[in-house]
C-alpha cells in the first residue's frame, strides 16, 4: 500500500510542494512598499490584485505539467533532466522577485527575466519530450513571463537609472 501511495502520489506531492516553495519564496521577496508605489508604470500594467491569481494558475499548471512529464518519462537521465529544468526555472523565478523587489534593481531584473523566459522555453521542450499536453500547459507561463519582461523593460525606461 505505501509503495503504491508513494508511486502514485509521490510526484504529485513533490510537484505541489515545489510549487508552494517557489511561490512562497517569491512572495516573501515581493514587497509592495513606498519604493514600488513610487514607480512610474505604463497605463497597460495589470492591476496589482491580478498577479496573485495569475501566478496561482501558472504554478498549478506548471505542477500538473511536471507530474505529466515525470509519469511519462522513463526512469533515469530523462527524469533527472526534468528535475534540473524545473529546479533552474524555480531558482530563476525566485531570483527575479529578489532582484526587482528586495534589491530594488529593475535593471538587473530585466537581464534576469530574459534568462527566466528562456528557462520556461527550455522547460516546455523538456516537458514536451514526454507530454505534449504538459508542454501546452506551460504556454501561459511563457506568455506571462513575456508580459512581465515587457513591463520590466517599461519600468526601467520610465524610472531609470537605478
Amino acid at each position: 500500500m505505501s509503495g503504491e501511495l508513494g508511486g502514485r502520489w509521490g510526484p504529485i506531492l513533490v510537484a505541489a510542494l515545489a510549487a508552494l516553495v517557489v511561490a512562497g519564496a517569491g512572495a516573501a521577496l515581493t514587497t509592495l512598499g513606498p519604493w514600488y508605489a513610487g514607480l512610474r508604470v505604463p497605463a497597460w500594467k495589470p492591476p496589482d490584485w491580478a498577479f496573485g491569481p495569475v501566478w496561482t494558475i501558472i504554478f498549478t499548471l506548471t505542477a500538473i505539467a511536471g507530474v505529466m512529464a515525470w509519469n511519462a518519462a522513463p526512469a533515469g537521465p530523462e527524469r533527472s533532466w526534468l528535475l534540473v529544468a524545473f529546479g533552474v526555472n524555480g531558482l530563476l523565478n525566485i531570483a527575479w522577485s529578489g532582484l526587482f523587489f528586495r534589491l530594488q534593481r529593475p535593471d538587473w531584473a530585466l537581464i534576469e527575466v530574459v534568462l527566466l523566459w528562456l528557462s520556461v522555453a527550455v522547460l516546455m521542450v523538456a516537458v514536451g519530450r514526454h507530454s505534449g499536453t504538459g508542454a501546452l500547459l506551460l504556454v501561459p507561463y511563457l506568455a506571462w513571463v513575456g508580459l512581465a519582461a515587457v513591463l520590466n523593460w517599461s519600468i526601467v525606461r520610465l524610472n531609470g537609472p537605478f
